[in-house]
């Protein structure tokens, strides 16, 4: 899943080709992926764009036509950039394509998603806010505003694990499955760990933590390309889809916790005092 930092290279990449060029044709390929009609999003043909910027992990391209083309990549969505826009005609229903962007200098980019589950979003919108998503973000951890007393008080008196915590779009903007993993882990904190429990020192650890993490990813991330971004990404992991190969820091065995759609990475020595926590869908079939 793109997170943050993809994004923010996504949006950094856009914002330097995008401005001054117009949408020349704007192409729906699945219905499904469009979430609004008012307004159409024809009536991005002919806008020209006039930047590029990210709200959490929702890339939010703004028009002069004050029509904001706003989409969220999901988990298995991504954006494929093309110089020179392919000719080809897309059937609906027979491509992993679920919309088509042409501009006018004859480059453009496809919005694309594999596997059967579909839950890339894309919105035409006055405003930002009237995306119900980007209405609900919590504050963004990079942004110079979010201070360490910023997390201390969006922790405080909340009984849910700190994994949970950092995933939850409406407490913090933009982490999700893979850097909550690597932000933890970083932090030598278990995910497991309840938030409203953390010691000064553990808020102050996982402050620095997360913002040296999201720091240095997006500095990867960075002046690459889209097509870069996917395994830019994976190598800068230290844990977050490592399962069984080393710890970098401690030679441990990284370990994995699944849940019903997705898993956990963490290094027992360096975050659970040696403690193996346990598989939750071994856990469930033993009930």
């Amino acid at each position: 899943m793109p997170e943050m930092p993809e994004v923010q290279g996504l949006v950094d990449f856009l914002g330097e080709r995008l401005p001054g060029l117009q949408f020349s044709r704007v192409s729906v390929a699945n219905i499904a992926a469009l979430k609004t009609y008012d307004p159409p999003i024809d009536g991005l043909v002919g806008a020209t764009v006039t930047g590029a910027s990210r709200h959490g992990k929702f890339v939010d391209l703004a028009t002069d036509a004050g029509i904001h083309l706003i989409f969220h990549l999901a988990k298995a969505g991504w954006l494929r950039w093309y110089d020179q826009l392919p000719t080809t005609i897309i059937k609906p229903g027979r491509t992993p394509i679920a919309l088509r962007v042409a501009l006018s200098d004859g480059a453009g980019f496809d919005l694309t998603e594999a596997g059967t589950k579909k839950s890339l979003a894309v919105y035409a919108a006055r405003d930002p806010a009237d995306v119900p998503g980007i209405a609900r973000l919590g504050p963004d951890p990079l942004d110079p505003a979010f201070t360490r007393e910023t997390l201390a008080d969006l922790l405080a008196g909340r009984r849910t694990q700190i994994k949970g915590v950092l995933r939850d779009q409406s407490i913090i903007a933009g982490v999700g499955n893979a850097y909550s993993d690597e932000i933890l882990h970083a932090a030598k904190m278990s995910p497991y760990a309840l938030a409203a429990t953390l010691s000064d020192e553990d808020v102050t650890t996982l402050y620095d933590a997360m913002q040296t993490t999201l720091s240095e990813a997006v500095a990867a991330a960075s002046g690459k390309p889209p097509a870069e971004l996917k395994d830019a990404k994976r190598r800068g992991m230290q844990v977050h889809g490592r399962r069984g190969e080393t710890c970098p820091v401690c030679g441990d065995t990284v370990r994995s916790v699944f849940f019903a759609d997705n898993s956990l990475e963490y290094c027992p020595t360096c975050q659970t005092g040696g403690k193996i926590l346990a598989d939750r869908r071994l856990s469930r079939l033993l009930k």
